[in-house]
């Protein structure tokens, strides 16, 4: 962040660009506003040459800027384009002498962003080597042959490690660009900014990309109306045997119908419900750990210490510390609040 201007995101829209996924910085960053309405980031789109660019689609784009924008970039963000992902991938020019030299433009305080495919980008620059990444789950095999010194982890929607971040497949860019806004400016601005999207506000980064489940018959009684029931509900203990009555079915009909629809069981979906509820409140209130441990029904601070730890690898004063809503000030490198202790594990590295 600067006192001139706010945190400049610059998209680099490169021939053969797919359209979706080069908007949605504009869309996610550009809707942002702070306090008293001032916008909280400024996007830029650019190609390498200032020229319009030939899209995956039956149209091209006019842009307003070339190359030299990177060299003004807080956070650069690489769109996937069409170049022949596949078995000869290894054989592609990934990283033409342009963009090579593109990227050396990049500032050393800078933020670098691949969605799907474009992680073969960072690969072939050597900016993922010894860093765990992701890409889009049908290209997982092939970007770990082809790039060895990559962790790829083909399981999660993203992947945080601090100045370098890589996102999966299409939606997944969304849930990455409001992942940093969370983590610039805290949750009340990225919820705000997904309800105006009409998004979810927060999908976890391990979360997997890809469930194989069947959809449920339209004649069949849903989940859903429960799902909401215990929402409402987090506060207090929660039995599978009161949840299945609930929905009107036995025990062994509702958590198959459960799994089909959510993709889980209902004692794993509750469990990252009221963790997910402990983090709003530790980001929107000064409530102690213990109190906020009841009010998300996981009895004791003990108690919701040992699940952040496990599921995101951070205790509950250092996550509250990073993310809790506040106005902008000075960042970090990584874009977090001078002082503030990044979470490490799961998705998030440092």
């Amino acid at each position: 962040m600067t006192a001139e201007r706010p945190h400049r995101v610059v998209v680099l829209a490169l021939d053969g660009v797919y359209p979706f996924e080069m908007t949605i910085p504009v869309r996610i960053f550009g809707t942002a506003e702070g306090r008293a309405g001032e916008p909280l980031y400024e996007v830029l789109t650019c190609s390498l040459d200032g020229r319009p660019v030939r899209t995956s689609a039956d149209f091209g784009v006019t842009v307003e800027h070339g190359a030299e924008a990177v060299a003004t970039a807080d956070t650069l963000v690489i769109p996937p384009f069409t170049c022949g992902v596949g078995e000869d991938a290894a054989d592609r020019d990934w990283l033409s002498a342009e963009l090579a030299e593109a990227l050396r433009l990049l500032p050393e305080h800078a933020r670098i962003v691949s969605m799907c495919t474009a992680s073969y980008v960072l690969a072939t620059a050597g900016l993922l080597d010894g860093r765990r990444a992701t890409t889009h789950w049908n290209e997982a095999e092939h970007f770990q042959r082809a790039f060895p010194a990559v962790e790829v982890d083909a399981d999660v929607l993203f992947v945080d490690g601090g100045r370098v971040l890589t996102a999966a497949g299409v939606a997944a860019g969304v849930d990455l660009c409001l992942h940093l806004l969370r983590r610039d400016h805290g949750s009340t601005v990225a919820n705000r900014v997904a309800r105006l999207c009409v998004v979810p506000p927060w999908r976890e980064g391990g979360q997997a990309q890809f469930i194989e489940r069947p959809v449920p018959h339209e004649e069949r009684a849903g989940t859903s109306a429960t799902r909401a029931w215990a929402l409402d509900r987090l506060g207090r203990p929660l039995s599978l045997a009161e949840l299945a009555a609930h929905a009107g079915m036995s025990v062994r009909t509702f958590t198959r119908r459960f799994r089909e629809e959510v993709g889980t069981t209902p004692g794993q979906w509750l469990t990252r419900q009221r963790i997910e509820h402990a983090r709003r409140l530790l980001e929107a209130t000064d409530l102690p750990v213990d109190r906020i441990a009841e009010e998300a029904g996981l009895g004791t601070g003990a108690s919701l210490r040992r699940h952040m730890s496990r599921t995101i690898g951070v205790a509950p004063l250092a996550y509250r510390q990073t993310f809790r809503a506040a106005p902008p000030g000075p960042r970090t490198p990584a874009g977090l609040p001078a002082g503030a202790v990044p979470p490490r594990g799961g998705t998030l590295e440092v």
